[in-house]
Formats: C-alpha cells, structure tokens, sequence
C-alpha cells in the first residue's frame, strides 16, 4: 500500500509564479472552452474573440490599460492588507467612498482652478476610502469582529448610500429620472494624455506601485509589518506595534481603493452614478493572490484581467455569451491560482504505508 506524503519545500520554485499565472490561466481557459461547448458555442473560436477583443488592436489595449488602473489600485490596497493576513474583501465600499468623497470636491467647489480641484478630489478620497477601511480595523481591534464579515458588509452599505446621494441630495435636476449627479466641471476631470484615450491616472499607479515596493523593501515599518504578517504571536512576543499596524494597512488599503474611485469618476464618467460599481473591488482579490501580493506581478496580473474583462464584451456582442460568464473565469482563475500555490510551497511524495 502506498500513501502521499506532503512536505515543505526547503526554498520556493523558481520562476514559481510565473508557473503559476501560466497553469491558472491554461485551465481556467481549458475549463471554460467545456463550458462553452455546452452552451453550443464555438469553443476555439471564443477563445480566438477574447483574445483578439483585449489585445487585438491599439485601441483594445488601450481600453485593458484604461481598465487595469482600477484594478491595480484596488488590487495593491488588498495585498497591503494581506501582507499582514488582514483579510480585506471590502475593497469594492472603499472605492464607492472614494468615489463619493472626490465627487463631493468636484459639485462643491466647481469654480475653481484644476489644480486646486483635482488635488482635492484625490486627498477626499484618500481620507475618504481610508476611514471607510478603518472601521473594520477598529471593530477587529477592539469588538472582536471577524474583519472578512465587517469589510463585507461594508461594501454593500457603501454602495446604498452611493445610490442614497445619486437618486437624492446630488442628482441632477436635468438627468430626465436618470440616477447620476451633474456632470463634472473641466477643471474636475483627469485629462487625458496625448491623443490617446489612457488618462493620467496611470502615473498615479505607477508612483503608488513604487512607493509600496520601496516601503516593504527598505523601511523599518514595511519590514515590522511583514514579520508581523508571518508570525502574529511571535510579533506581538517581540514589542512589535501590531494593532497600530492593522490601523496603518486597513486605512492605506481603503485609501488606494479610494483613489480608483477617484479615477474612475473624474477620468471615466465624469460624474457619479451607480454604474461606477462594476466589480472591480472583487476583482482585486483575484488579481493580489495571482500576483502573490507583489506590486510588479500586480500591474500585469491587473492588464490580463482587464483584458479578459475587454475580451468578454467582445463575446457578449458576438456569441451572446452571458455576462455573468466573466465572473465564472475569475473565479476559476482565482482557484486554480490558489491550487497552484500550495505546489510552490510543498511538495507530494508517494510513499509505501508502514
């Protein structure tokens, strides 16, 4: 008789996550192409669709990148919190206040210059998804409540006070019933850059992708937090700041996810409205366990699902494939990365049964 025997691996495997993103992505695809064939849909052809509709002209790739800003915020803010096994899912809340707080900036103060107005927006929404994240951080601390239901919950009471503001108080007169606030004023809106349609909101990505590499990498408080992370009682044993340290990546994590926001209602929209909430929030939990919390990772983890999400309406509009199909990827993705995951860490022997 033989048994398995599962052992830690000494060291990680090389290049293990980009086996992992390729193996996620090779049979979450393979899986789908079945499910495609029984719906009587051509499964090659799909798959050739998706891949063309994402990457199959200038303007697609555009419209992935346009798309991947979202995401990648959202996507870093969550990792953040998972550094310290934190487990943010409210991520989507935290962009809809985000949203909110920069609108609030934008109808308040329509006069005035671009660059008093849009720096506005951007600290409202910091400050804004950030308390949005701390709540739960202080519920945790000091209430005992399990931050996954907390930060949960939170999205939906976000998005309802979302849809309170844009039906109520901030909707536009002139909107013929519609639910969304006036349009923004110019001075209020994210440009864009060149002749391009990508919006300056990449740069933004860009400096928070390298200001939290070189925050985990090289400051004595991204090394803390790390530590804490991988050993809560060892840390706490050792003097480490560790309810502060929930605070800090709840707080930081709400506030990247409140920057998308921002983006996404000043460079996107250009006002407040409930179709501002499409999933990205949810989306970042798939994209920050692809990319294995590292921010590099998370910038091309964040492009492939935009991509899948760009592809996707290429299917909608020719194959007439349910929308809901692109949750089902993601969700695959996201399992077959985490099965995926444990292989880099471990390793299964066959053994004979003693």
């Amino acid at each position: 008789m033989f048994r398995f025997k599962i052992k830690k691996r000494q060291e990680p495997l090389v290049w293990s996550s980009c086996l992992v993103l390729f193996g996620a992505l090779s049979l979450s695809l393979a899986v789908s192409a079945i499910m495609l064939a029984l719906q009587n849909k051509p499964p090659l052809t799909a798959i050739v669709l998706l891949f063309n509709g994402a990457f199959g002209s200038l303007l697609a790739i555009q419209d992935c990148l346009i798309k991947a800003v979202p995401i990648f915020l959202c996507s870093l803010g969550v990792a953040i919190a998972f550094r310290l096994k934190i487990w943010n899912i409210g991520a989507e809340g935290q962009y809809a206040l985000g949203a909110i707080g920069a609108t609030w900036v934008a109808l308040r103060f329509p006069d005035l210059p671009w660059f008093v107005v849009l720096p506005g927006m951007l600290a409202m929404a910091f400050i804004a998804g950030g308390l949005w994240g701390l709540i739960p951080a202080v519920l945790k601390l000091y209430m005992r409540a399990n931050e996954i239901i907390v930060t949960l919950m939170f999205n939906y009471l976000a998005i309802l006070f979302l849809d309170y503001l844009v039906y109520g108080p901030w909707k536009d007169p002139v909107s013929f019933g519609f639910p969304m606030t006036r349009e923004f004023s110019t001075s209020a809106i994210v440009g864009k850059i060149g002749h391009t349609q990508l919006n300056w909101g990449i740069i933004l990505c860009i400096f928070s992708g390298v200001a939290i590499w070189i925050f985990f990498k090289y400051t004595r408080l991204g090394y803390e937090l790390k530590a804490s992370g991988e050993n809560i009682k060892a840390a706490r044993y050792a003097g480490l700041p560790y309810n502060r340290l929930v605070m800090l990546v709840l707080f930081l994590s709400g506030a990247l996810a409140g920057w998308a926001g921002f983006l996404e209602a000043s460079s996107t929209i250009n006002r407040l409205q409930p179709g501002i909430i499409v999933g990205y929030g949810y989306t970042a939990i798939v994209v920050a366990w692809l990319a294995r919390l590292n921010p590099i990772s998370i910038g091309i983890a964040s492009f492939l699902l935009a991509g899948l999400r760009v592809g996707l309406e290429n299917l909608q509009l020719d194959l007439q494939v349910p929308a809901a199909f692109g949750g089902i990827m993601e969700g695959l993705i996201l399992l077959t990365v985490l099965a995926g995951s444990f292989f880099i860490d471990y390793r299964i022997s066959l053994g004979k049964k003693s």
